[in-house]
């Protein structure tokens, strides 16, 4: 037993011996790891967001807000003033409905002429490049990307998902999906696919715009009441009798809810007017919502 406990206590004497010759040797020290810059708020980048115009006039309508408050004593005044110069353009202005149909029309003109140049009997890569000088504006320059790389020497299908994720479209993933299986396969009747493809997506586009022109009456109609309200609100209220019941604190706050009311109703007009646009199955974005739990 004293012979074991002797050879162990070597042992241990022989490892410390060595961890610490081998802790004393130098080693090189890692570079520090670059800081991400923090990244701003949501706060910041919708105020980023905004165009410079809107960002000035805000500024001007809150110290106008602040004058008219040591003034005359109305103290909603400093609220009001900077959230109707950020809120009435964004709410009375025309939704983005008009731009999603402009592309997809564009889109399905693009097919068009694909379709053309392929029954002419040029390649898939041969007929994207040649339809760059076709290409309708509203996606020239994505299709100028997708030539780009296509030229850079990147495989055809990496290019047409890149391109897709460029449109950022339900109805460019399903041109992409079809130009990736035609590149892969080498098939014929590729042609035919893209010329029904675009057929389909020129009637939903006649569809879509004549659901937008039903949509933009009412949208009109409460522009123009809102117009004159504003109107009234301030011809009014340059006489000084209409706004009296509302000049005490109370009274003010009873302004500032039914305006609150007001804009919250032309918010929901405006959301109940927008066209909520088709999932994507293709591209990085596709990937990142597949991979959610």
């Amino acid at each position: 037993m004293n012979t074991l406990l002797a050879a162990l206590a070597g042992a241990m004497i022989v490892g410390g011996i060595l961890l610490g010759i081998y802790g004393m040797i130098p080693r090189p020290v890692p570079p520090p790891r670059p800081k991400r810059p923090p990244r701003p708020g949501r706060l910041v980048r919708w105020w980023r967001g905004l165009p410079a115009w809107q960002r000035w006039a805000s500024i001007a309508a809150l110290l106008a807000g602040v004058v008219i408050m040591v003034a005359t004593g109305w103290v909603i005044a400093v609220p009001i003033l900077p959230a109707a110069v950020l809120g009435l353009p964004a709410l009375l202005m025309v939704t983005s409905a008009d731009r999603q149909i402009a592309r997809m029309d564009a889109i399905a003109e693009w097919t068009r002429n694909l379709a053309g140049v392929l029954t002419a009997g040029q390649g898939i890569e041969a007929a994207i490049q040649a339809s760059l000088r076709s290409a309708p504006d509203a996606i020239r320059p994505e299709v100028g990307r997708l030539v780009g790389r296509m030229r850079s020497r990147w495989s055809t299908e990496q290019a047409l998902r890149a391109y897709a994720d460029d449109l950022d479209d339900a109805t460019g993933d399903l041109v992409c999906a079809a130009l990736i299986l035609g590149a892969a396969r080498r098939g014929d009747g590729l042609a035919r696919v893209l010329h029904d493809l675009a057929e389909s997506v020129s009637a939903d586009v006649r569809g879509r715009r004549m659901i937008e022109a039903d949509r933009a009456k009412p949208r009109a109609s409460a522009r123009m009441v809102t117009l004159l309200s504003i109107g009234a609100l301030v011809f009014f209220g340059l006489g000084g009798r209409f706004f009296a019941p509302y000049s005490t604190p109370l009274g003010q706050l009873i302004l500032l809810f039914l305006l609150t009311c007001y804009g919250l109703l032309l918010w929901w007009l405006r959301r109940m007017a927008e066209i909520q646009p088709a999932s994507r199955f293709l591209g990085s974005h596709a990937n990142r919502e597949m991979s959610r739990p």
